[in-house]
């Protein structure tokens, strides 16, 4: 029996190295993940907006941690999951890897953004200042957009593809080191910015109904992120093959 599935899981692994598999897996997954993606985001913003309390602190400010937290939260997935499949690329030459590692870079980049707009959002009327050059979190969640961006502009710069490939790789995997200082810069250093919230799962800082909208929302961020990168993903797979027999005929089926 354990055989049996260790083959049948080498000919999964194998089959995801192949182009025209995966972009049909990613084509099939995608519908799925954008109507639940959906829901989700529409019961996390109703119970966020509306049934949620307001803070007895913050007042309604409170309620941007619903974006607030997602965003930051997939900052530090989409530059995992960046990081993990150009290493992978690398050492196994699987170009997928490398496909999916550059279809996240731009997704992880947004969300970095949004993440530190939304912070200052919310930073302005808590801490009286938008931006704080001395807080740990902010700095190290600041060097994670210098890190997307990084990797984006440093493939730009070859035209060899496979060369960009394995370059961009080394700095993507040198930069998973800022991952752990995102998490825990909160705790090493004493900042503005509050402590860990959900993290604390056995007494979190934050009640149910409020947590719960959270919840949600990191949820359906999450699969909102999956569409994307499966939509992504099949765009990158196309550019890379556009000569090869299996897209000219993909193309011969959408034209009919």
């Amino acid at each position: 029996m354990t055989v049996t599935l260790r083959v049948r899981f080498v000919r999964w692994f194998h089959q995801l190295a192949s182009p025209p598999y995966v972009y049909r897996l990613a084509g099939q997954l995608a519908p799925w993940f954008a109507v639940t993606a959906g829901l989700l985001l529409l019961t996390g913003t109703y119970g966020g907006l509306v049934l949620a309390p307001a803070d007895y602190l913050q007042g309604d400010g409170f309620r941007i941690i619903y974006v607030h937290v997602p965003s930051a939260y997939l900052s530090m997935l989409a530059y995992i999951i960046m990081a993990t499949s150009a290493v992978v690329g690398f050492i196994w030459r699987i170009k997928m890897a490398h496909g999916l590692a550059v279809s996240a870079a731009p997704l992880g980049a947004s969300f970095t953004l949004l993440a530190l707009v939304t912070g200052g959002i919310w930073g302005k009327p808590m801490w009286g200042t938008y931006w704080q050059w001395a807080d740990a979190r902010l700095m190290s969640e600041l060097l994670l957009l210098f890190l997307f961006a990084g990797y984006m502009v440093l493939r730009a710069s070859f035209d060899d593809r496979e060369k960009a490939d394995r370059v961009s790789a080394i700095l993507a995997a040198v930069g998973v080191i800022n991952i752990p200082i995102i998490h825990y810069s909160v705790e090493w250093w004493s900042t503005l910015h509050q402590g860990p919230t959900i993290a604390k799962l056995d007494q979190p800082s934050i009640t149910m109904d409020m947590l719960s909208p959270l919840l949600v929302m990191i949820l359906g961020f999450t699969i909102f992120f999956a569409w994307l990168l499966c939509k992504r993903l099949q765009g990158e797979i196309l550019n890379r093959e556009g000569h090869a027999r299996w897209v000219e005929k993909l193309l011969e089926e959408i034209t009919r």
